[in-house]
């Protein structure tokens, strides 16, 4: 066997044998269905928390949402924290119903910050008073049974629960509509099938809820990377705090543009990698000397698995060009063949596994795909592995570039209704 064939076949196994339990989530997800949720027997006091930056045209929207919930509404209170804001937000919230704080830090920049002291704030005028706390970013939509659904799996003694993340501009473009596969992708096909085998789950973003005995003992929020919500995740699996789900419904409003979204998933990937070396060694640990699944599970969410095909790619690149100007010296015509087809599988494969999830996650949760436009559906079966491999790039970057958190401006102004309805 030809050197370059043997380290295709080890990294090949080595890719397989870390992420084959995905596979193993993506049966459950599809055969098991949705997670059910035991009724709860009380209903419980909750705040909810909004980090604003300039939202003057979404904030209004999110508290009417919360306010419309068919919960009871002298069981939820709405804070907004108007950050460094240069417009209306603060008002338009009030006006919305919200309690608002206003923050002017310039020098601590970022959501985790704003948390920080925002949940200070709450806890010091409002002592005891709320048993959890909902985390939503103000582009957020919730469905009016949220806090409902919810409220039975927090009833059930998690400390801390994710929900079921969708868009509410799926059509807007093939960047948004790549995004929103993706976040449904991950709500029935990783969190849902963690919830059904007992195993913990991984917020993300925005749309979860955290028991206040947690707020409490941070005394406010201490997680304080790129991207703070993995950062909690890797926390609770390191220390065996098992993050539930719900299929709780809320929407998200995604990037529009390849520039837009190569920002925030820079962000990501430089946070991935910040916690990644934070918490490895952690993680580890917790697996070999404690036997969590849940920590391995995170390890290989936040691990840079694309390098491994990244390395893939530039050893054989690197071995078709040096042996093909050795003129049959370093590499004969037969293992450049051979060099050639390796890329092109390499390719193929990531392609065909990306193509397989859209297409699955498309066809079970066509329900919750609100876009008048059937093309552009269809057309993203094509696009969305496409967008996967603009995180070959975004790995290198990450690696070598400074990243400093800059706000996702948000724009899509509709109500839930008009989501529920196609508008875009």
């Amino acid at each position: 066997m030809a050197p370059i064939v043997i380290f295709n076949f080890i990294l090949g196994v080595l890719f397989t044998v870390c992420f084959a339990y995905q596979a193993v989530y993506l049966l459950i997800g599809l055969f098991r269905g949705e997670v059910k949720i035991p009724p709860a027997k009380k209903q419980h006091r909750y705040a909810f928390f909004i980090a604003a930056h300039n939202e003057e045209a979404v904030i209004a929207n999110l508290v009417q949402s919360i306010r419309d919930q068919d919960y009871p509404s002298e069981l939820i209170d709405i804070f907004v924290v108007a950050d460094a804001c240069t417009d209306n937000t603060a008002q338009a919230a009030r006006d919305a119903g919200a309690i608002v704080y206003e923050r002017n830090d310039l020098a601590r920049k970022g959501k985790s910050w704003v948390m920080d002291y925002g949940f200070d704030r709450i806890l010091r005028e409002y002592p005891g008073k709320h048993e959890a706390f909902f985390i939503f970013d103000a582009d957020n939509l919730l469905s009016r049974d949220y806090v409902s659904i919810m409220n039975d799996a927090f009833d059930q003694g998690y400390l801390a629960l994710t929900s079921y993340r969708n868009s509410k501009n799926f059509g807007s473009s093939w960047i948004s509509a790549a995004y929103a596969t993706w976040f449904l992708r991950e709500a029935r096909y990783l969190n849902n099938a963690r919830m059904i085998c007992g195993t913990s789950c991984a917020v993300s973003g925005s749309g979860y809820l955290i028991s206040s005995k947690i707020v409490e003992g941070m005394h406010g929020w201490d997680f304080h990377t790129l991207t703070e919500d993995i950062q909690f995740s890797t926390f609770c699996a390191v220390h065996g705090i098992q993050i539930g789900y719900a299929p709780a419904e809320f929407y998200d409003e995604q990037p529009v543009t390849m520039s837009a979204s190569w920002k925030q998933r820079m962000r990501w990937t430089k946070g991935f990698y910040q916690v990644f070396f934070t918490y490895g060694s952690h993680l580890l640990k917790s697996i070999f000397h404690h036997h969590r699944f849940a920590a391995y599970d995170m390890l290989m969410t936040i691990a840079p698995g694309m390098l491994l095909t990244l390395v893939s790619l530039l050893a054989n690149s690197t071995f078709l060009v040096v042996g093909s100007l050795s003129h049959g010296f370093l590499a004969t015509d037969a293992e450049l063949e051979l060099c050639v087809g390796s890329l092109l599988i390499t390719l193929f494969y990531m392609y065909f596994t990306f193509f397989v999830l859209g297409v699955v996650t498309t066809v079970t949760e066509h329900k919750h795909i609100h876009c008048p436009q059937t093309w552009r559906i269809v057309a993203n079966l094509f696009t969305f592995p496409l967008f996967m491999f603009t995180y070959i790039p975004l790995t290198v970057a990450a690696l070598f570039l400074k990243v400093d958190w800059v706000p996702t401006p948000h724009d899509v102004s509709v109500t839930l209704d008009q989501v529920i309805e196609g508008a875009q």
